[in-house]
């Protein structure tokens, strides 16, 4: 199942490579992803979110809002 996940969601990604720079695909992939697992940890783990954890992440929401919002590189 696994194999089969990750086989399917890098497949989505090389869709979106067609239509979208490699820097924009990148920082939104990782963002999602290290903000996902912290809330699939969080929620399924009872994992504390300190500040610190809590601030981190809203700076990666920030920084891809900024890709998105002021790169030359657009969606």
């Amino acid at each position: 199942m696994v194999v089969l996940g990750y086989a399917i969601s890098f497949y989505c990604l090389s869709l979106t490579l067609k239509s979208i720079p490699v820097g924009v695909v990148y920082a939104v992939w990782s963002g999602m992803g290290i903000s996902l697992i912290t809330l699939v940890g969080w929620q399924l783990f009872e994992e504390k979110l300190n500040m610190p954890t809590i601030f981190g992440i809203g700076l990666i929401f920030i920084g891809v809002m900024v890709i998105n919002t002021f790169s030359a590189a657009k969606i």
